[in-house]
């Protein structure tokens, strides 16, 4: 990884080895950018307060090694990334301002997708995991995680069919609940549909009673008008002296038929005025058809203007128009039939809920099973790690226990509460020593101890879900002397199988690392490009004779380191 301006971290390239990679370096150095750096390029929050002060952004990037066949590699390209000789290039940038952005193999990509190749790239676990551990619901999906498809497949069950229980309780209590309000919307909407009833209306009747109103009322002035037209295209009778329009044109059609034989141009004229001829004629036939059909009968406008109230009353409750009061009919009818029916529906909503509360009452039993089944082996696989590190007589055992209540489904011949996840609670107990009777893990063990189940956890996990690279953040606080070396030993057997990187304050552990890296700031207080070293031979000797006793110097510290490399080596 190379870290800009993070921090305090100026400008710092970080190189991990395949196996184990111990950073140390003093409290406040910047060991723990590390992990807020790997964390950013796996699609963590950003925070601005992370740039460093004075710089415009920060940027991280990385190079991880994936199989072209890996899910990561897969769900990359399909996001328009593409692999460089085998690796996946990641970046990610935070702008002082809040803003983000992120690239995976040459291509912007949102922050999501780095979220989601997490999950099948790297572990990450620091303190903050340990005390996520003491919460049961982490413990219970530690289980499931471990339980794997035994548990999976009767929990996608569980949860489908808890949804839709909560779905039709909330209907059916919606109903029950509001019944009188129902019952009222019930009257309102038979009111208007009775009363849309008695109108009778016609899509589109609105409209053609304003045209006719609107003709009725001006029948006089729309005849006089008609006859006076056709007067002037086809004559008066009264006046048989007048000029028409039809007269004129066919007087000229009579004048260019005598000579078109003449000119072809001249007789295409005349055929012209001919269709005008025929026009005029239609256009006159139909002024006086429309004078003779007009109605003028005051009686018609009063029946059109009743009509016309009738619906302007229901256009005034139910809709702008009478094709939105007839959809208004539509709609209230459909619901008017729904509300009607909520004694038969409560009868249904009643015989399906009792139905799902059976069947997840069965779901949650089978989840239970398989959840009992499955903690048998995990504390025994979680026991077995404990003994390698430094708690051989420690036991850890589960508590697999439900709540009774009346209004829950039935779980072991009884009623249990349940929730979105079943009707288990699942604890996680400790007995650190024979003779000490099983206690949770929240209030059984120290720092230390809970620093080494949560190692034995992963280490449990690596063997049935592994991911390519682990990342420790001091998990092994309050740990000290042998049990750190026994910390030390399994991390590196680990590390065989896996990458694994390890924030650590303790010599024990970081004595076993395939590569150590130093983090160290400069006079001004940042750390820079050479800020983070590789240690070999004689450095790394001081670095942990520093660690061991605060003195790189000290001979008897270095002894003491030297020791811790050479245990370590013939151990590996």
């Amino acid at each position: 990884m190379r870290i800009r301006s993070l921090g305090v971290i100026d400008d710092a390239v970080v190189e991990l080895s395949p196996g184990f990679t111990a950073v140390t370096g003093e409290t406040g150095a910047g060991k723990t950018m590390v992990v807020t750096s790997l964390g950013l390029l796996l699609g963590g929050r950003a925070d601005p307060a992370l740039v460093r002060i004075g710089a415009g952004k920060a940027v991280v990037e990385g190079r991880i090694t994936v199989s072209r066949d890996a899910t990561a590699a897969v769900r990359a390209e399909e996001a328009g990334a593409e692999l460089d000789d085998g690796a996946l290039l990641i970046s990610r940038t935070v702008s002082a301002e809040g803003r983000s952005r992120a690239h995976l193999g040459g291509r912007s990509v949102p922050v999501g997708v780095l979220a989601e190749l997490a999950d099948e790239l790297v572990a990450v676990h620091g303190q903050t995991d340990q005390q996520g551990l003491l919460k049961l619901s982490r413990q219970r999906q530690a289980l499931d995680r471990y339980a794997g498809d035994a548990v999976a497949g009767p929990l996608a069950k569980y949860g489908e069919a808890y949804k839709r229980l909560r779905a039709v309780s909330a209907e059916l209590d919606e109903i029950t609940t509001r019944a009188r309000e129902r019952a009222q919307e019930a009257d309102l909407l038979r009111f208007g549909l009775d009363e849309i009833a008695a109108v009778e209306p016609r899509a589109g009747e609105d409209v053609e009673l304003a045209e006719e109103a609107e003709r009725l009322g001006h029948a006089e002035a729309l005849a006089s008008a008609a006859a006076a037209a056709h007067a002037a295209l086809a004559g008066n009778p009264e006046d048989p002296e007048g000029v028409d329009a039809g007269t004129l044109v066919a007087g000229a059609q009579r004048t260019l038929d005598a000579v078109r034989s003449h000119d072809p141009a001249l007789s295409a004229l005349a055929d012209r005025i001919g269709e005008i001829g025929i026009l005029l004629r239609d256009a006159a036939g139909d002024l006086a058809g429309y004078a003779d059909d007009l109605d003028a009968d005051p009686l018609r406008l009063a029946a059109v203007e009743e009509r016309r109230a009738a619906l302007t009353g229901l256009t005034r409750k139910y809709g702008e128009d009478i094709a939105t009061v007839l959809a208004w009919a539509e709609q209230s009818a459909a619901r008017l039939t729904e509300l009607d029916g909520d004694d038969e529906r409560i009868g249904e909503l009643t015989a399906e809920r009792d139905a799902l509360r059976s069947e997840l009452g069965g779901l949650a039993q089978a989840l239970t099973d398989a959840r009992t089944e499955a903690a048998e082996r995990f504390a025994a696989a979680v026991t077995a790690e404990l003994a390698s590190l430094a708690m051989p007589h420690a036991r850890v055992s589960f508590d697999i226990r439900q709540t009774d209540d009346p209004e829950g489904v039935e779980v072991g011949g009884r009623p249990v509460a349940y929730g979105p996840a079943g009707a288990d609670e699942v604890e996680l107990l400790l007995a650190p020593h024979p003779g000490a009777p099983p206690r949770p893990i929240a209030k059984g063990a120290s720092g230390g101890e809970l620093s080494r189940v949560m190692l034995a956890v992963e280490v449990v996990f690596a063997g049935t879900d592994p991911v390519p690279t682990y990342l420790f953040d001091e998990v092994d606080a309050g740990v000290g002397g042998k049990a750190a070396v026994e910390i030390g030993r399994r991390l590196a057997r680990l590390a065989k199988s896996a990458q694994v990187v390890v924030v650590t304050h303790l010599p024990q552990v970081a004595a076993f690392a395939d590569r150590q890296l130093l983090v160290e700031k400069t006079s001004d207080g940042s750390v820079t490009r050479s800020g983070v070293k590789l240690l070999e031979g004689e450095d790394r000797v001081r670095e942990l004779s520093r660690m061991l006793a605060g003195q790189e110097d000290s001979e008897t510290a270095r002894a003491h380191a030297e020791e811790l490399l050479a245990a370590a080596r013939a151990d590996g």
